[in-house]
């Protein structure tokens, strides 16, 4: 888990530039900077998995395929419904919380299926 946790931490916020940040959460032209975004965290995944747990690399596209699922719904929710911190919306901390909440509970399941096997 504190190996997922870091990952999480080094490729959401350490290496998550605004073009990764803005761009993910348009109506139009998301494709690239979400893409670019979760190839990010697939990259520092594996190399932290291979690190520590070789015979688990796969489990970084596991985390990828996830993640961008996870991004790409809030940046729907945030084009299409206003959620942003510009707009004032008061759901905007709340899809933070609940965009984040889901990366944590994705490490947490993959942290519990790599212990288990």
């Amino acid at each position: 888990m504190l190996l997922l946790t870091t990952k999480h931490i080094i490729a959401d916020f350490m290496l998550q530039n605004a073009w990764m940040a803005i761009g993910k959460d348009q109506k139009t032209g998301w494709a690239m900077p979400l893409l670019a975004h979760c190839l990010v965290h697939l990259a520092v995944a594996l190399v932290l998995i291979l690190a520590v747990a070789p015979r688990f690399w796969y489990v970084a596209f596991v985390d990828f395929a996830i993640h961008i699922t996870v991004d790409r719904a809030k940046g729907y929710c945030a084009s299409h419904y206003g959620v942003t911190l510009e707009s004032g919306h008061p759901w905007f901390w709340t899809l933070i919380g609940v965009d984040q909440a889901l990366h944590h509970l994705t490490g947490f399941a993959l942290s519990i299926y790599m212990a288990a096997n």
